[in-house]
């Protein structure tokens, strides 16, 4: 029996080690790793250039309080500042992962407009079909049914936006005669609640796994980030898993051309080397709380000396060997080889960019009736797909139950390429039955 907690009662998949692109078990057996863990491995796995780096800075400084600087910290700031985050993004605070920069992000806009002389504004609004987090605090704010389920009594009454998801638009709407309703309903959403109740709204600039990497109509951010504007309502952007590089772009808001107030990250920053996440924001939103002498309460492990040498050599790889662009062009190589699954009648569609790509699983593409969920058909396709050699990432949260995620690291060759597509195909119809 598994003996942790998260997962009592499932039989463990034993890895000894991981090099490359590849999740080694102790009988040596490679499996490609297509989901980069948890969509996390950007420049791959075993590099040796991080784990001296890891090692240097935790020989000249085991722990740091945080609110104290060490160089590694230092290092890290300006590589951010000068060559990474969007402009205007200037403040920096360090956290130990994606939950915790989430739950962070929230008490920065609540203390942002208590310091400001507006503790009515409280509220943060967030999508019916998303995730942020597994906190308290941050299952509030999502829209991940499953896991939200039986924490709702913990959970203040927060309101929800619908997602930009046109495959299953819950206005009944149709691009692009719809005008994106779904922007529109923020708007509508603000009336209902009162502009002066609301301290941010939030959003996966791409839908992550929660809906299988939704891609918003191009009119969709440009309209989200006017209406916050116009009502004085933070933006916050969740890049968790889309920042730096995933999605072909430094940062997914890059593709609209939007900076929002404050942009939360966490996977990328340190590709899974470190235990590493960060949020980035505006002076506008710190300026308030300096000046009224207020703080954010910090995290213990926030800018440990080890883990953000170790982000810092993992971005210092990726500017150098490009793959922020090599993201881009091998997300097109497999999004152009994955084509050939759109005819399948089990696939309802295929999207996202870059690296970052979702496949969503329906019993009738024609009338998208979803399988079961007492089928577990994601379950399925995943560990058939193990049995190919290729691991996928399991997403969904209905309606988009069943999908199946892509995010391999960014050095994954052609050979890699068709490999996770011939084994992907495979997965699916052993999961659905259609084998031979």
């Amino acid at each position: 029996m598994y003996p942790f907690i998260s997962h009592p009662g499932a039989l463990p998949v034993v890895i000894e080690r991981t090099e490359s692109v590849y999740l080694i078990t102790p009988d040596g057996r490679q499996i490609l790793d297509a989901a980069g863990g948890a969509i996390v491995a950007n420049i791959g796995h075993g590099r040796r250039e991080v784990a001296e780096a890891y090692a240097r800075a935790l020989s000249d400084a085991t722990f740091v309080v945080p609110p104290f600087a060490t160089e590694s910290r230092i290092r890290l700031v300006q590589r951010l500042r000068e060559r990474w985050l969007p402009e205007g993004l200037s403040r920096v605070l360090f956290t130990s992962g994606g939950s915790e920069s989430m739950d962070a992000v929230i008490r920065l806009a609540r203390q942002h407009h208590l310091s400001a002389g507006r503790p009515q504004r409280w509220k943060v609004i967030g999508r019916d079909l998303s995730y942020h987090g597994t906190t308290i605090a941050t299952l509030a704010i999502g829209g991940h049914t499953k896991r939200r389920a039986g924490f709702e009594p913990w959970f203040p009454e927060l309101p929800k936006a619908p997602a930009p998801y046109c495959l299953r638009c819950k206005l009944g709407k149709r691009y692009p005669d719809c005008a994106v309703a779904c922007a529109t309903e923020l708007e509508h959403l603000i009336e209902r609640e009162g502009a002066d109740s609301i301290a941010a709204f939030v959003a996966e600039p791409i839908i992550g796994s929660t809906a299988g990497a939704v891609v918003p109509p191009d009119e969709y951010w440009p309209k989200i980030a006017e209406i916050c504007r116009r009502h004085n309502i933070l933006l916050i952007a969740d890049e968790v898993m889309t920042g730096f590089g995933r999605t072909g772009r430094r940062f997914a808001v890059e593709h609209w051309n939007i900076t929002p107030d404050i942009l939360v990250s966490g996977k990328g920053l340190a590709g899974g080397y470190a235990p590493m996440g960060a949020i980035f924001a505006r002076e506008e939103v710190v300026a308030p709380i300096a000046a009224r002498g207020d703080e954010l309460m910090f995290y213990t492990f926030s800018a440990h000396p080890a883990c953000c040498a170790a982000a810092d050599t993992v971005l210092d790889i990726m500017e150098r060997e490009g793959l922020v662009d090599r993201a881009a062009e091998t997300g097109r190589k497999l999004r152009h080889r994955l084509s050939a699954l759109e005819a399948h009648p089990n696939v309802a569609e295929i999207r996202g960019r870059g690296l970052l790509l979702g496949i969503e699983l329906v019993r009738d593409r024609d009338t998208l009736e979803p399988f079961p969920e007492a089928d577990g058909l994601t379950l399925k396709v995943i560990m058939a797909g193990v049995g190919e050699g290729v691991f996928f990432y399991p997403g969904g949260s209905d309606p988009a139950r069943d999908v199946i995620m892509l995010g391999p690291p960014f050095i994954i060759s052609d050979e890699h390429i068709e490999q996770i597509a011939t084994a992907l195909e495979a997965a699916i119809d052993t999961a659905v039955g259609r084998g031979a």
